[in-house]
């Protein structure tokens, strides 16, 4: 009889939370549908011809030409792009699909050194980190200075998830150095750490008549990835904060406002926007989901760093 009621109250636990938990999966999440997209560099550096994924309906786009991210409706972009840079046509890849030990398809997210070269015109070399966004990439990518201005964060949402959950693996230098390629010339070594993360940003976000946009930030799930994890590890949960949580012993100052996010005004404009401050009572606007291979800013990073993802949620 003790052992009857033992193994009642497992499964009335288990229901009570099947019940309280729900997952539900993000469009194209499973990384089980890409759109391949072919690219023809310019003859000047070499006339390779490269292949740039996006997360999406399944096809092939044979074109030098911008891509619309909102034509499948998948929210995902990300670090890959299409650039046309004094007249070269290049192309970037440093995400990609990758097939699961255990079966079906991921999403791997690399640290690169890119290079671009043709003698008397263009020599630049970058550190690229393999980034997976919702939002889209403005293209194509004309010039080197301030990539954030290419990049419209966010995508439109208005609910309140308890957390993000996704699978995961990654391979993390140990070593205390990294490369920069900021400001041009010779990539240079320097002093610090890079590493694999992952957050989510709910924003609640307005337009003022003049055109700018503001935004306050509603909740908050971020987490850091410092060492190499190289097995599967499945249903990874960071749970999502609300409201002002610089006060919390968990808060580290990379979970704080940002100031460095632009997206498209009702003018056709895109525009930088700062987190003006928290409030968990707003309701969301907007949702920011970044899986990235690495953590600094743009062109810099640890050249080998690796990020796996599959089957991105948010629970409920």
């Amino acid at each position: 009889m003790k052992r009857a009621l033992t193994i009642l109250a497992a499964l009335t636990l288990s229901l009570t939370l099947s019940q309280a938990q729900r997952l539900e999966p993000v469009p194209y999440g499973d990384m089980e549908q890409w759109v391949v997209r072919i690219i023809k560099e310019s003859g000047m550096i070499g006339g390779q011809t490269r292949e740039l994924y996006c997360l999406g309906k399944s096809d092939t786009i044979r074109a030098n030409k911008a891509y619309d991210y909102l034509r499948s409706g998948s929210p995902w972009s990300s670090s890959n792009a299409y650039a046309r840079v004094a007249g070269i046509d290049k192309g970037a890849c440093t995400m990609r699909p990758d097939k699961r030990e255990d079966g079906g398809t991921c999403c791997r997210l690399d640290v690169e050194l890119q290079a671009v070269k043709a003698i008397g015109i263009i020599n630049v070399s970058v550190i690229a980190g393999g980034t997976l966004f919702t939002g889209r990439t403005i293209e194509p990518i004309k010039s080197t200075d301030n990539p954030n201005k290419n990049i419209e964060c966010g995508v439109p949402f208005t609910k309140r998830p308890k957390a993000l959950v996704f699978d995961y693996k990654c391979r993390v230098s140990p070593e205390q150095t990294m490369t920069s390629t900021k400001g041009g010339g010779k990539p240079k070594t320097i002093a610090g750490h890079d590493c694999a993360k992952a957050f989510i940003l709910l924003m609640h976000r307005w337009e003022d008549a003049d055109g700018n946009i503001h935004s306050v930030r509603v909740g908050t799930g971020m987490q850091l990835f410092e060492k190499t994890v190289s097995t599967w590890q499945n249903a990874h949960r960071i749970p999502i904060y609300y409201g002002d949580i610089t006060g919390e012993a968990f808060y580290k100052p990379y979970m704080g406002l940002k100031s460095d996010m632009y997206a498209m005004n009702s003018k056709g404009k895109m525009v930088n926007f700062i987190e003006e401050g928290w409030d968990a009572t707003k309701t969301p606007t907007h949702m920011l989901i970044n899986i990235a291979a690495g953590s600094q800013e743009p062109f810099v990073g640890r050249e080998g760093n690796t990020m796996w993802v599959d089957n991105v949620m948010l629970e409920y």
